[in-house]
């Protein structure tokens, strides 16, 4: 069952990837897709406005949804706007400039983002008869407030500034005990702690803070024996299970490039993991993935993005050549 489409998504990830491979920004594959994603900004107001007086300025995940921009398609839709040269797009400065001021205005008192509202977390919405899934509140998280991490440093903001600090002591507090992170949009802990690592780079927080190294071990640790990695959606329910399944290459690419950004690309888990890909990748050029690493709702609704499988390891292949090129 397809519940909804997600072209803003999966358009602006495909984006990303094709340019962490080394296609240039000039290329008509990139112009076409920052094109669209341009005209696509949100600029009406939505149900976010309850609790937000910035003017509207994000993007949804649907072709048509503009009572809903998320903070998590806007911020990776701020990515490929921000390498882009803005000689080459009339007016992508103030696009990205009404982006990133609402992606902002979006954090909630806690430090951290969630999705779709700010400080929408009274949970005893939940028990209203029609709450399905218990989905009635949007609470911060450490993916989403990672990725935020990850766009402002981007956009030249360091941790320095008011919101990263309130981010990252957030991001500190979510941490579990063995080193990795929730993941709310995607399965599960792999996905999180890949988020995070992103966003804490970006951002300037050294690499070799300890909580830092000990999410790296984290991923190190749950790397399977092919050398890929995997994690079930049962992780949700049973914990235990968390950074643990069959390989896939979704996830696969989610460890490496957590490990890469954190400065393990000479590791020998590295190595194996871009093995994986390579041995795993198709003669088309793609790569299989039978399970389902999106997440709807935990516990309850999972997806199946059709194009992870193949934009998320092309992105950690051109992450690993990227940063071996930057040793020599």
């Amino acid at each position: 069952l397809q519940a909804c489409v997600s072209p803003v998504w999966d358009t602006a990830l495909n984006a990303l990837a094709l340019l962490d491979a080394g296609l240039p920004t000039d290329h008509p594959a990139i112009q076409k897709a920052a094109e669209w994603l341009i005209a696509n900004q949100v600029t009406t107001g939505g149900d976010w406005q309850v609790k937000n007086c910035c003017p509207p300025g994000g993007w949804a995940f649907e072709f048509h949804n503009s009572h809903y921009p998320d903070v998590d398609d806007s911020a990776v839709v701020l990515m490929v706007l921000q390498r882009l040269r803005p000689d080459q797009y009339c007016a992508v400065e103030q696009v990205k400039k009404r982006g990133l001021d609402w992606c902002l205005s979006m954090q909630s008192q806690c430090g951290g983002w969630a999705a779709f509202d700010k400080d929408n977390t009274l949970t005893f919405l939940n028990w209203i008869p029609f709450a399905d899934h218990g989905a009635m509140v949007d609470f911060p998280t450490a993916d989403v407030t990672g990725r935020m991490l990850e766009i402002m440093g981007e956009c030249g903001i360091d941790r320095s500034h008011r919101r990263a600090r309130r981010a990252i002591r957030m991001i500190r507090e979510w941490q579990e005990k063995d080193g990795c992170w929730w993941g709310r949009w995607g399965v599960n802990y792999i996905y999180g702690t890949w988020s995070v690592l992103r966003g804490l780079i970006s951002i300037g927080e050294n690499p070799r803070e300890r909580y830092i190294q000990k999410s790296l071990q984290w991923l190190k640790d749950h790397q399977n024996g092919d050398g890929g990695w995997g994690e079930t959606c049962e992780s949700y329910s049973r914990p235990e299970l968390r950074g643990r399944g069959p390989s896939t290459a979704s996830q696969s690419a989610w460890a490496l490039m957590g490990l890469i950004e954190g400065g393990e690309v000479d590791c020998r888990e590295v190595r194996r993991g871009i093995q994986y890909l390579l041995e795993e990748q198709r003669p088309d050029g793609s790569w299989e993935e039978l399970y389902f690493t999106g997440t709807g709702f935990p516990k309850h609704f999972f997806i199946r993005y059709h194009d992870y499988r193949n934009c998320f390891p092309l992105m950690a292949l051109g992450k690993y050549r990227q940063a071996l090129e930057s040793k020599r």
